[in-house]
């Protein structure tokens, strides 16, 4: 079985070195980490010929409001209309833990449409909890997590305990934020299927520079040489 190549994209330049290099899949966010608006959502479509997912947050909180899911779930049908694969999202509520009342109810309004928990797993008080609980949201088939709200840096030890641990996290488990390749074969021993890369595909490991085809081959080489 192949193993999934996602690329962070942030505007329309950055699409022709993510798939060249050869993603499999293209995550498009903001320098914000919000929501990109509609007409650049469009354009990486138009020169993605990968599928690609959208970010979908509103504020830089882990949380949301009444108003704001009626725009979150109407964003959703937006995207998709305009191309979209699926979407990243993660909410959680007053106590740390994943808000299932925002989570399925996006999920619910939405079916058939595939989607990411994003790193708000790492920021859960209760993480064994959390990814329990996400078992019960229809249409996530992936959790961008790294074990630690500080990186792979520091959470990849807990990380790959989990996908040790739980065959069905590892199915799901998307690896985030300070992925390095010495890390790879391990998780991929550990039955994880998918890896995001995002600063990694970047001369000089900066946002500054547009994601180039060279580094995300080099990913792209590597994946496909782990056994």
């Amino acid at each position: 079985m192949s193993l999934l190549l996602e690329v962070e994209v942030r505007q329309v330049r950055d699409v022709v070195g993510a798939v060249e290099g050869g993603a499999d899949r293209l995550l498009l966010t903001t320098a914000t980490g919000l929501s990109p608006d509609l007409k650049q959502t469009l354009a990486v479509i138009r020169e993605s010929s990968v599928p690609v997912r959208v970010v979908l947050r509103l504020n830089d909180s882990r949380t949301t409001t009444g108003g704001e899911f009626a725009r979150l779930s109407g964003l959703i049908g937006e995207y998709v209309a305009l191309g979209a694969e699926g979407v990243m999202f993660g909410f959680l509520d007053a106590e740390l833990g994943i808000d299932l009342q925002v989570c399925g109810g996006l999920a619910e309004a939405n079916p058939g449409v595939p989607w990411t928990f994003s790193d708000a797993i790492d920021d859960c008080l209760e993480t064994s909890r959390a990814w329990r609980e996400l078992r019960q949201l229809p249409g996530c088939d992936a959790v961008f997590a790294s074990g630690s709200p500080r990186g792979l840096g520091v959470g990849y030890d807990e990380l790959l305990e989990l996908a040790q641990a739980d065959p069905a996290a590892a199915a799901v488990l998307l690896p985030g934020r300070g992925l390095v390749a010495e890390q790879v074969p391990w998780l991929v021993r550990a039955g994880v299927r998918q890896f995001h890369v995002g600063v990694q595909a970047r001369p000089s490991g900066s946002y500054r520079a547009d994601v180039d085809a060279g580094h995300v081959r080099s990913w792209r080489l590597l994946l496909d040489g782990v056994r």
